[in-house]
């Protein structure tokens, strides 16, 4: 007979990683660059102090546990007071994506039944567009002070910041319940019909901000300055604001200033050492420091996600600036990072080329989650690294279904995540790509991630991307986007003869479309879906 451990039972709650940070790292600092511009500075115990304020602020407002509060807001302080704030009350966080279309927020809005909505002063034209639209809405409250406050004309209910928590006290006294209430909402990018919510919850947020701490995962420390550049209104930034509380990091905010040049200057000035980001950040961060013949003289690591990072690009990073890369991959459906890749010391033996290679692909499953890859019928294909199927993924911070939703949204306990991997004998997961993104030719598959990769390799590309357009013979055929970086002359033939070297015959672009910019949605991913609208119907062949 199974005999029960004789343990205390405490509940794994987000108010607990507060009282961590503030008990155990509380002279920590909290760098945050404010939205109008200038750079301000707290202490772990400060930060406590003010997310009780709100939290006493918010109560005062007659929220009850349960609530939902939406937060439309750059990576900053109070951004991060009410991450604690909100959930540690037990009242949910719904972190909204401002770069959505204004019909689409209405709709998380009033999906999630948001009683109050915290904006930055940037955002006000969308909060004067969405008011009228949300009535169950009580109140808007700026992340500003008064002085910041923007004019928003027939508005009601709308509450400073700072004038909101200053005469409330900075204790509170944080409830207790079950850690697997809600905590956290967020809602999927929404690219093909309405965005999903995602509710997670505070055992799921705990664990994943634990597991981030590890070596092999962020390996953030007392030692560290870790800066997000992975907005806080997607999936919880990597629930990077709770790992470093917990592990009492130097936390350092860019607020909305992303660009290169921004970002450098913050790195530098703060002595970052470690960030989190798209591959899309990175490229531009790369262009200003390579068109400056400039150094990195902290930043030592730098993880990536929400899209393949190309190897050309992890190369430049390691061999040309000594920062090391680490792929990883996650969704909104997994919390956070699900698998990342984490070199061995034989791996640190290998030649360059080869460990970059290894880099290039998404990694080992982190501890707490289990992957596999099926076919069609739903049979699980062999560890060997070329069977290609559908990734499914299992473990203790991933949805099991949508919010509102009444059916589950996983196959016999997996959730299927719509990517097309690989997984080798080592546990190394490959994503190949989407099943949406896939190109079938003439009964073979063409990945895009590979041929975008293998496009990025030339110097003069700033960004790539691939889509099938139809074809009378081979069903579909790749065609190619091409970004060239400033003050390049890069044309088709000399692209095309550059990829001749290095992929399939086959693989290669039935043509080569050059554009000013791709586009790009709210969470930094080309939005392929656009590019479908205007070039998809395209007949190759005819």
């Amino acid at each position: 007979m199974l005999q029960p451990g004789l343990m205390m039972d405490r509940p794994l709650l987000i108010s607990g990683i507060l009282e961590h940070g503030a008990g155990q790292h509380g002279t920590q600092e909290v760098v945050s660059r404010e939205t109008h511009g200038p750079t301000v500075r707290f202490t772990y115990t400060q930060i406590a102090q003010r997310a009780r304020r709100l939290a006493n602020a918010l109560r005062a407002l007659n929220l009850q546990p349960g609530d939902a509060v939406a937060s439309i807001a750059w990576n900053n302080h109070r951004h991060l007071e009410a991450y604690y704030a909100v959930s540690g009350s037990g009242m949910v966080m719904h972190t909204c994506n401002p770069r959505l279309h204004v019909q689409q927020l209405v709709y998380i809005l009033q999906h999630a039944e948001d009683k109050v909505v915290l904006f930055d002063s940037t955002f006000a034209p969308l909060i004067q567009a969405v008011a009228p639209q949300c009535p169950q809405v009580r109140a808007w409250i700026c992340l500003s002070d008064r002085q910041h406050l923007p004019a928003l004309d027939g508005v009601q209910g709308v509450h400073c910041y700072e004038e909101l928590i200053a005469p409330h006290p900075d204790t509170f006294e944080w409830p207790e319940f079950d850690e697997k209430t809600g905590a956290v909402l967020c809602y999927t990018s929404g690219t093909t019909g309405n965005p999903k919510g995602v509710l997670y919850s505070h055992r799921a947020i705990v664990l994943n901000a634990t597991a981030a701490c590890l070596p092999d995962v962020l390996s953030l420390s007392t030692r560290e300055t870790v800066l997000p550049v992975v907005p806080m209104f997607h999936i919880n930034a990597w629930c990077i604001p709770y790992a470093a509380m917990l592990s009492g990091t130097r936390l350092v905010l860019p607020g909305p200033r992303l660009d290169g040049a921004s970002l450098y200057e913050l790195m530098e000035t703060e002595k970052v050492t470690l960030s989190a980001g798209v591959p899309t950040i990175w490229m531009g961060l790369l262009q200003h420091v390579e068109q400056g013949q400039l150094r990195f003289s902290t930043m030592r690591r730098t993880c990536v996600g929400g899209s393949a990072m190309p190897k050309a690009l992890i190369t430049r990073f390691s061999d040309v600036y000594g920062v090391e890369v680490r792929h990883g991959w996650g969704m909104t459906e997994t919390t956070a990072v699900a698998t990342l890749t984490n070199l061995s010391a034989l791996d640190w033996a290998l030649p360059a080329e080869e460990r970059h290679a290894i880099v290039a692909r998404q990694g080992k499953a982190v501890s707490g989650i289990e992957i596999k890859v099926v076919d069609e019928l739903g049979h699980t294909l062999p560890r060997d690294g070329v069977s290609q199927g559908e990734l499914m993924v299992r473990g203790q911070w991933i949805l099991e279904r949508y919010y509102k939703a009444e059916r589950s949204a996983l196959v016999d306990g997996w959730f299927p995540t719509g990517d097309i991997a690989t997984i080798d004998a080592n546990g190394i997961m490959t994503i190949r790509d989407r099943t949406k993104d896939v190109i079938k030719s003439g009964g073979e598959w063409i990945s895009s991630i590979d041929l975008e990769n293998a496009v990025i390799g030339h110097t003069a590309v700033a960004q790539a991307a691939v889509i099938g357009i139809k074809h009378p013979k081979w069903d579909e055929r790749p065609l190619l986007f091409v970004v060239r970086k400033p003050g390049q002359t890069l044309e088709k033939q000399e692209i095309l003869d550059f990829l001749a070297e290095r992929v399939a015959k086959w693989w290669m672009p039935e043509d080569v479309v050059f554009l000013d910019a791709l586009p790009v949605g709210g969470t930094g991913k080309v939005q392929k879906n656009e590019l479908r609208k205007q070039y998809g119907g395209v007949f190759a062949g005819a």
